[in-house]
């Protein structure tokens, strides 16, 4: 069949217009740096606007990294757990060449601070603070002066962090407890940390003569010690006896957080600390009660959801950087050794303290993160190390950079607190449509424990219905008028269907803010512009990811069935082992054989075991990560059909005994520790075969 000419032509203007109008289509850049490209399906990730570099390190050199320091010529320098002072130059790699690692001092016992002062590091060592200087010049350290000590009984873990210089001049530095042990070996009401030496549990003073003078107690395992560009100091704490979960607080003399054991000390003449340890209380109140009942107790300024946002919390870095960060200035990123990420942090001043909300950030670092500094560049350097402590991260120690790609990401900026609700600040505008849709959101208040018990699951879980919702003209800002409001509970804020003007998914769809206090602000008038009432919201139902009540599964079986009346016919021995990993990772099983598995969790953190069908770990260990709030009440067990049997979550140092009946099926099925981060490397394989 033949064209006419014209029909011909039209056909291919036709084509070519087709044509040009993808193309634009495909390539349209938005105000937020996302595409609008509804053909692709792959999602934008948090390396597509904060890119993780690793520095390459001397082979020779295990740089387990325990302070950094920002050097006035744009060196960073570096300390380490072995006792070394590296200056590491170029640290950026500008100019397409290497970081240039040379040694300046060495001897040093496992310094886990590093700060710089007028041509001399001050670093703190195990017992002491000291100064140390290359007085001629030649690159190397040649004066080493003690500025100050303190008693130390010699336990493990009497780590010492910091130190960060005051504006007053005055060196700050944080004394770790040490370990009593767990269970029976625990110390009486102390719990599993206990102050074995004189200020043990304190962040301590030092002046410049180097008198010490204990500043603020009730510390546990305060791994990250900063200050702001306001000279106000923070701290952050690792969950576990007396913490139910892992918290940033501003610090201020003669503050009490809550380990009693600190207060041993207390009576010293030193001390101006009021505070007892027969004001605590051994009734496990919620935390937010306690706060009333003990002397000088502090609420913490934000806490972290454990096991949420991370495990064990370390450095912090405000973001100073004008802007060569990313969009939030003036809020502060913490490290976290555990689960090897960062989380972010906006504070706010209500009834004058701070609070404010949490939001996840950036995962994927090579080890768990101790230390962070910002560079002259606006990167931000990251220092690592995992021995003792573990991480979920496959290295043991390393030094990245992280650095803003240029991109803006759609994300929850800020989250600010109202007399009657929430209100959100946005990197970009929302959608109005998914905005104003209260299906959008689902807000959950909630508390933890405060008691000598390692941690807390979450108590008193709430959740808050939507009366009103106001979006603001230019959809940078969303309001929420909620019933159900409650001051000194964590409420978690979760938008997971809102979208961007693009219809762009949030990066990171949830916040935690901590509402220590209600502020005195006008209620939102229902009769304001683009005020939208709304009855109560029902919660989404249950589906496949959701937790369950693990007690009442099939699935968990702690006592041997009566039917067995011969036993069980294999008993099997699980441990833990250091760098998250089952002891043994393989075992033999018959087909159908009645199992007694017992599991030892010989670790200081939290473990389950969960046995699984074949080729499902990556997805089980995917949904148990989403379960969030649910996660500690169902031992982090998702409900889903591709999971057998599994224990409870255990205590550091307890073990218990399951009875299953193995499948018939010859193959292999994977076994993983479901807690949060775990499953990508804690695994093992039960093999059924004949």
């Amino acid at each position: 069949m033949s064209l006419s000419g014209n029909n011909m032509k039209s056909k291919v203007r036709r084509f070519a217009i087709n044509l040009l109008k993808a193309a634009l289509f495909t390539n349209v850049i938005i105000a937020n740096g996302q595409h609008t490209n509804h053909q692709s399906t792959k999602p934008l990730t948090e390396g597509d606007f904060y890119k993780i570099s690793t520095i390459p390190i001397l082979a020779s050199t295990e740089l387990e990294v325990g302070g950094l320091a920002s050097l006035p010529n744009g060196s960073m320098a570096v300390c380490t757990r072995q006792g070394e002072i590296w200056i590491v130059d170029n640290p950026n790699a500008g100019n397409n060449t290497q970081p240039y690692f040379r040694l300046f001092a060495s001897g040093l016992h496992e310094p886990l601070g590093l700060a710089y002062k007028d041509g001399s590091f001050y670093i703190g060592q195990r017992a002491e603070l000291t100064k140390v200087t290359d007085t001629n010049s030649d690159g190397l350290a040649d004066l080493f002066e003690t500025v100050a000590t303190w008693p130390l009984s010699g336990n493990y873990c009497e780590y010492t962090h910091g130190p960060v210089i005051g504006d007053d001049g005055n060196f700050y530095m944080n004394l770790n407890l040490g370990d009593n042990g767990m269970g029976k070996r625990a110390e009486p009401f102390y719990g599993e940390m206990g102050s074995h030496a004189l200020w043990r549990g304190w962040m301590i003073q030092v002046t410049p003569e180097g008198k010490v003078i204990p500043f603020a107690a009730g510390l546990r395992s305060p791994a990250g010690i900063g200050r702001n560009t306001k000279g106000e100091l923070f701290y952050t704490e690792n969950q576990g006896g007396w913490v139910g979960t892992g918290y940033i607080s501003k610090v201020d003399k003669d503050d009490f957080f809550g380990h009693p054991s600190s207060l041993k000390s207390a009576a010293e003449p030193e001390s101006s600390l009021k505070t007892r340890v027969s004001d605590i209380p051994k009734d496990d109140p919620l935390f937010h009660d306690m706060i009333k009942r003990v002397p000088n107790m502090k609420m913490p300024s934000v806490r972290l959801p454990h096991g949420i946002l991370g495990i064990s919390l370390a450095g912090i870095a405000e973001d100073n950087t004008a802007g060569r960060f990313g969009p939030f200035q003036g809020q502060y990123f913490i490290g976290d050794e555990g689960h090897a990420n960062i989380m972010r942090v906006f504070m706010e001043k209500v009834n004058g303290a701070y609070q404010g909300a949490a939001f996840p950030f950036r995962k994927g670092f090579m080890s768990g993160i101790l230390r962070m500094e910002w560079g002259k560049d606006g990167m931000l350097f990251v220092g690592m190390s995992d021995r003792g402590w573990n991480s979920s991260a496959p290295n043991r120690y390393g030094l990245q950079r992280l650095e803003w790609t240029g991109k803006l990401p759609f994300e929850i900026s800020t989250i600010k607190a109202k007399v009657d609700g929430f209100e959100m600040e946005f990197t970009s505008p929302v959608s109005k449509e998914s905005a104003s849709n209260p299906a959008s959101y689902h807000v959950t208040g909630f508390d933890y424990r405060y008691h000598e018990a390692y941690g807390s699951e979450v108590y008193d879980k709430k959740d808050c219905n939507i009366q009103a919702i106001q979006v603001s003209d230019d959809g940078m800002k969303v309001r929420l008028v909620l019933d159900g409001l409650r001051e000194g509970y964590i409420h978690e804020i979760k938008c997971a269907d809102l979208k961007s003007v693009a219809n762009t998914p949030l990066l990171h769809d949830v916040g935690y803010y901590s509402l220590n206090s209600i502020p005195n602000t006008e209620k939102l008038s229902l009769k304001d512009k683009n005020v939208i009432r709304i009855g109560a919201v029902k919660s989404q139902p249950e589906n496949e990811g959701t937790s369950y009540e693990a007690e009442k599964s099939e699935k968990y079986t702690i006592r041997q069935p009566q039917s067995w009346k011969n036993g069980p016919d294999q008993t099997i021995t699980i441990a833990t082992k250091p760098g998250l990993k089952f002891d043994p990772e393989k075992f033999d099983i018959k087909p159908g054989a009645k199992v007694q598995l017992i599991f030892s969790n010989n670790d200081d953190m939290q473990h389950n075991i969960v046995i699984l069908k074949p080729n499902t770990a990556d997805e089980v260990g995917k949904l148990a990560l989403n379960l969030g709030l649910d996660g500690p009440a169902s031992f982090y067990i998702p409900k889903s059909d591709k999971v057998l049997y599994h224990s409870s979550l255990l205590q550091p140092r307890s073990s218990e005994t399951i009875y299953f009946t193995a499948p018939k099926k010859e193959s292999t099925y994977p076994f993983i520790c479901t807690y949060p981060g775990h499953y990508t490397i804690m695994r093992g394989e039960l093999n059924i075969t004949h």
